[in-house]
């Protein structure tokens, strides 16, 4: 049974990016001194014009969902390697290379999904053409995956929440 779900807002993706920055400037500058190591290169990447135009041509190439256009509209990409295991939202221009390389995936009985995020074990996330946020269950574009997140909003609060109880 499908669940309806609010489509993905921009301003609220803008104000996750505000929010999610400002955890991680603090967060980063103790790293070091927590952690016993520097921190690797955590940061949430506002859209360009050049990343626009590889969203426009992403939504060209593939069944992407509108959450994730309009996620790609405000944010290009985010790279959180210290954040719990990791976590990267690959850029547009990512997504549609290894779309071309491996296509989308199966995701249950749902739409195809198209792979936008990974970890730093390898684990994917899919988004399917309902917003539906799928996680693989191995590190491989060919076996199972599994829901990880009603939507592309809850999967960046998942990852809010995570930098949050890190700091």
């Amino acid at each position: 049974m499908d669940v309806a779900v609010e489509r993905l807002d921009s301003e609220w993706v803008d104000g996750w990016c505000r929010r999610a920055s400002s955890i991680l400037e603090p967060l980063m500058s103790s790293f070091q001194e927590t952690h016993g190591f520097p921190p690797g290169e955590n940061a949430v990447a506002l859209a360009t014009e050049e990343s626009h135009e590889a969203t426009d041509a992403l939504v060209d190439l593939t069944p992407v969902s509108s959450d994730l256009t309009t996620l790609y509209w405000v944010i290009s990409e985010v790279s959180l390697p210290d954040i719990d295991h990791g976590y990267f939202i690959h850029s547009p221009a990512t997504v549609a290379e290894h779309f071309r390389e491996y296509g989308a995936v199966d995701v249950d009985d749902e739409s195809p999904g198209i792979v936008f995020a990974s970890d730093g074990g390898g684990l994917l996330f899919a988004v399917a053409t309902s917003g539906r946020v799928w996680r693989s269950t191995t590190a491989s574009w060919f076996d199972d995956f599994e829901g990880a997140a009603m939507s592309v909003q809850e999967f960046l609060e998942q990852i809010g929440q995570r930098i949050t109880d890190q700091s």
